[in-house]
């Protein structure tokens, strides 16, 4: 295929990433937390950044921006929801649009509950979604602003997404997510599989993400919280979907 993707580890536990189309030469970055290792990702490979996609407003995701605008002036493209708080944009877009980079089609999902407003970007072509920090691996991301409903909400869209997409998602905290999962779930064999396989990478210095939606749906707890044996398990037999994701959010944050 012609789109590659490449991960970009940034600061202390970020993730940026770049969709390179090579028949078109055009690149684009999603989220900028720090310019220098996305300048020189860029620059060994020989590309050039046309086109940043940000997810939503919080500084370890927009910081790095500013340079990397100076030396490429990309097209940047981000939520209209939230544009007062994103740094200027080229391109306002909503849920339920569409937008094109390099002749792929990017659809555009409200994933609000970490922050209202928070987008992500699905690319199809690249059988990659770009969740940064609302579906995360083996996690989601803390309710700083939106409802446990909305989030319930978010991540349903996502879990709605064929199976076989890659799930890029902005930080590297699937070690301890792992750790939380097993909490709900101990018994869960794809789950402790997975546990060691993430405990074998991070001690090898390699990263966790991204992760696939099959492996998420099978093992993420916060994607899980409509099966009845989840339910089952933390004593909420009867309750709504919702309310279920509600307490194993409450439950992570208090981990």
């Amino acid at each position: 295929m012609p789109l590659k993707l490449v991960t970009v580890p940034c600061l202390q536990d970020n993730y940026a990433f770049l969709l390179h189309e090579s028949d078109t030469g055009e690149t684009a970055l999603v989220d900028a937390p720090e310019a220098a290792p996305i300048q020189s990702a860029l620059e060994s490979r020989g590309w050039k950044l046309t086109h940043v996609f940000l997810t939503h407003h919080h500084w370890d995701h927009v910081e790095g921006l500013p340079p990397l605008r100076e030396a490429w002036s990309p097209t940047v493209i981000g939520a209209k929801a939230d544009a007062g708080r994103l740094p200027d944009l080229d391109q306002q877009v909503s849920e339920g649009e569409s937008f094109t980079f390099a002749g792929h089609d990017v659809l555009v999902f409200d994933v609000s509950g970490h922050t209202v407003g928070h987008i992500a970007f699905y690319v199809p072509d690249a059988k990659a979604v770009f969740t940064a920090d609302s579906l995360m691996a083996l996690g989601c991301g803390r309710l700083f602003e939106g409802t446990p409903e909305q989030m319930w909400a978010s991540l349903s869209k996502l879990a709605a997404l064929p199976a076989d997409t890659t799930v890029c998602s902005g930080h590297e905290y699937t070690a301890s997510n792992a750790a939380f999962a097993l909490t709900v779930e101990p018994e869960n064999s794809a789950l402790i599989s997975r546990t060691e396989a993430i405990k074998a990478a991070r001690q090898a210095g390699e990263p966790t993400v991204p992760s696939s939606l099959a492996e998420e749906l099978a093992t993420n707890p916060f994607l899980r919280a409509n099966l009845p044996a989840v339910k089952a398990g933390i004593g909420m037999d009867g309750a709504t979907d919702a309310e279920v994701f509600a307490e194993i959010r409450r439950r992570k944050d208090n981990f």
